[in-house]
């Protein structure tokens, strides 16, 4: 009887065993495997906590990427907090900082400065979390620093190229007046901003690599904001006149601040002034069509969130990525008249 009894009881042990074992062999296999991890995956079966932080939310291209990003990790099951920086960095660090805190999962964070990416790579490799930076752009060097970070972006340069490209399209190649030289004015982003740069240079450079000689006007900064395109414009018009034949900004909202100015100057957009812009705002896509707008270029919000996300997915599931590998593009797409339609939502 006591063998019977011990026997039993050596089971019964041997299944606990079992049981366990298996459990933790599933775990490990998650854990090592790389691939996205699940929404679902906490040890307690809670969601996954995703924090997300915008560097102002009243800019309009981020607020199309905010929603999407918002909702496709929703749709996905993760519980997501999303935070407006307000354009200041002092408070956006607080809020990285308080995501730290709280145990976040993962994190996407649009800077509102470049110039931070130290301390902020510094802070999530520290709480050793994965994190995607979007939209603004470190250096390959910053990034370097910890393997468990990605950058989801567009190359600006692109965007610039596509846009004097736009100018070299029209039938005088953007010398309306005939005297042997493009002048134009720049509306500048941010000039920190490493997209602000590099659209302002490289916009500039197609059509010096084309052949045409250039004369800048005035280079102003705008920060992106329609009512500072719309007054610089102004301002440029009432000083420069006709001598003015592009201008270039650096994105939509302020292309379409400067479309108040050239309509209220009484000048005619692709008669005696050339306009372009970047991102593919409903807004500037629809005066494209009309004929408002020279063009502009599409910055993909939904192709980049849908990276960012499966870049974070990739970052939870155990995959690191090698320096010089932590840059990831998504296409811009030049618009003009025959297919900005395509682009309307």
């Amino acid at each position: 009887m006591k063998r019977f009894l011990a026997l039993m009881l050596s089971a019964a042990v041997c299944l606990s065993l079992a049981a366990c074992g298996g459990t933790n062999a599933s775990t490990s296999d998650s854990g090592s495997s790389g691939e996205s991890q699940s929404a679902e995956a906490t040890p307690t079966g809670e969601k996954l906590k995703v924090g997300v932080c915008i560097y102002k939310f009243d800019d309009a291209f981020m607020t199309t990427y905010r929603n999407a990003l918002q909702s496709m990790l929703e749709e996905k099951g993760y519980e997501v907090t999303v935070v407006d920086g307000n354009n200041d960095q002092a408070k956006q660090t607080e809020q990285i900082n308080t995501f730290i805190t709280q145990g976040m999962d993962a994190l996407i964070i649009n800077p509102v400065m470049t110039s931070a990416a130290d301390s902020i790579i510094a802070a999530v490799k520290q709480a050793d979390i994965p994190t995607v930076i979007i939209n603004r752009e470190p250096t390959a060097e910053q990034m370097a620093a910890y393997e468990k970070l990605v950058y989801v972006g567009c190359d600006a340069a692109q965007s610039g190229t596509f846009q004097g490209e736009l100018i070299l399209e029209t039938e005088n190649k953007g010398d309306i007046n005939g005297d042997g030289k493009v002048s134009y004015i720049m509306i500048q982003g941010d000039p920190e901003n490493i997209d602000a740069k590099l659209r302002t240079e490289y916009s500039v450079k197609a059509l010096t690599d084309a052949g045409m000689t250039v004369e800048q006007l005035d280079l102003q900064r705008g920060d992106w904001d329609r009512n500072k395109g719309q007054e610089i414009a102004q301002n440029d018009l009432a000083k420069f006149g006709d001598q003015i034949e592009v201008v270039f900004c650096n994105n939509d909202d302020m292309a379409i601040g400067a479309l108040q100015a050239i309509q209220a100057a009484g000048r005619k957009v692709n008669e005696d002034i050339y306009l372009v812009g970047v991102d593919a705002l409903d807004a500037a896509l629809n005066e494209v069509v009309a004929g408002n707008m020279t063009g502009t270029v599409l910055n993909d919000a939904n192709g980049q969130a849908t990276q960012a996300v499966a870049s974070m997915e990739e970052l939870l599931g155990g995959k690191t990525f090698a320096e010089g590998e932590q840059s990831i593009y998504v296409d811009y797409v030049k618009v003009t008249p025959e297919n900005a339609q395509d682009y309307i939502k």
